[in-house]
């Protein structure tokens, strides 16, 4: 469903604001997109009614009342693309940057210059900054890195190997119209889902990103384990009851429905890329965009776990070379060894005590500064 509106004035219940990406990071170029991310504290009707609580506003129009405090370089900018962002409820802003979500943390350890809007409150959040910072990083920044790298992956797949057109049942040996009553298929599917969800580990709290991580180690340990033409879902349909006919003909439907959804994704991926970028895209045989955003990353990341320090202006230590890597400097496989190896001194980093930061934030003292600044906003 679509999120309602914010129904409040966004600009005066905003205690910090900040340009974001590129600009906050030193490696924007004069017409590059101008994204802002910003924190709230709604009123006291919203925080206290029967209305559903704020929690973010980033829908298209939501950031124009924020139009008057951009330099006159964004100004030009926001007149021909469109002003975009966020600007997050401080609860919802607080449990992100406790989880160390490298855009949020960006926000909080940005240079002055690249904020636009601070009150008191604002000021004293950026002032505890430092409470949110943990071994946590570590695996945040990695794992956002690594998902840039699934990105320009599928990508370049796409790039070098197109799929020709739209998928046909025939293609998977199947009949025009599915066989199985529509009733029995998604009973059986189900059925299988419900013991596929009982196989799955309760991460707990643990960051979106590790918990990734620890799927993928587990899906490769399953694939050991279990023969090579068999999945955990295979696995599971047998636990269920269902005969071999049955797995068979859904396994079919299942792979059909995933080809269906990769190719309105292709078709997606096609008809939204930036022509600039595409063409940066053909030259090089990848992403170089998203290249550049998992080497900053992956350096963050080992800048917090080594020394506790969030670098976001990369000026004056290493945007020369983010920028050479976006313009096509490095190699499709230079990007992925650089990937690797940075993602494995990240966990040597943790694993050998370099890393001087709490394995988890106070939680407690971030719960403390939340209800001290709504109060002091109230």
């Amino acid at each position: 469903m679509p999120r309602r509106p914010v129904q409040f004035d966004l600009r005066s219940r905003t205690v910090l604001l900040g340009v974001a990406g590129s600009r906050a990071q030193g490696l924007a170029s004069s017409g590059s997109d101008v994204d802002l991310r910003g924190v709230a504290i709604a009123p006291p009707d919203n925080l206290l009614g029967i209305e559903p609580l704020f929690e973010q506003a980033d829908s298209a129009g939501e950031m124009d009342v924020f139009a008057d405090l951009l330099t006159a370089d964004e100004t030009l900018v926001a007149q021909t693309e469109k002003l975009e962002g966020s600007v997050y409820a401080l609860a919802k802003f607080a449990r992100l940057c406790a989880d160390c979500n490298p855009n949020m943390l960006e926000l909080l350890f940005c240079r002055d210059e690249e904020v636009r809007l601070c009150t008191p409150v604002g000021e004293r959040l950026r002032a505890a900054r430092d409470q949110f910072l943990s071994q946590k990083a570590a695996h945040t920044f990695t794992g956002y890195a690594l998902a840039q790298l699934k990105r320009i992956q599928g990508h370049r797949h796409w790039l070098l190997s197109p799929p020709a057109g739209a998928p046909t049942r025939a293609q998977f040996g199947l009949p025009e119209r599915t066989l199985l009553p529509r009733d029995q298929l998604l009973a059986a599917e189900a059925e299988v889902r419900k013991k596929l969800d009982g196989w799955s580990p309760d991460w707990g709290a643990l960051p979106a990103s590790e918990i990734q991580r620890l799927e993928d180690r587990l899906a490769e340990f399953m694939a050991e384990v279990m023969q090579a033409s068999d999945t955990r879902w295979h696995l599971a349909a047998r636990v269920v009851g269902l005969d071999d006919n049955l797995i068979r003909a859904m396994d079919r439907e299942r792979r059909y429905r995933a080809a269906q959804r990769g190719w309105e994704q292709y078709r997606t991926w096609k008809r939204q890329r930036n022509p600039a970028r595409a063409a940066l895209e053909a030259k090089h045989g990848f992403d170089t965009k998203h290249g550049a955003h998992l080497v900053r990353l992956l350096r963050m990341g080992q800048e917090i776990v080594e020394t506790g320090e969030v670098h976001v202006w990369r000026g004056g230590r290493d945007a020369e070379e983010l920028q050479a890597i976006r313009a096509g400097a490095w190699t499709y496989d230079q990007l992925v060894e650089h990937a690797q190896q940075g993602a494995a001194s990240l966990r040597r980093a943790l694993s050998d005590g370099r890393c001087s930061l709490p394995p988890k934030p106070d939680h407690a003292a971030i719960h403390a500064l939340v209800v001290e600044l709504v109060r002091t906003m109230l």
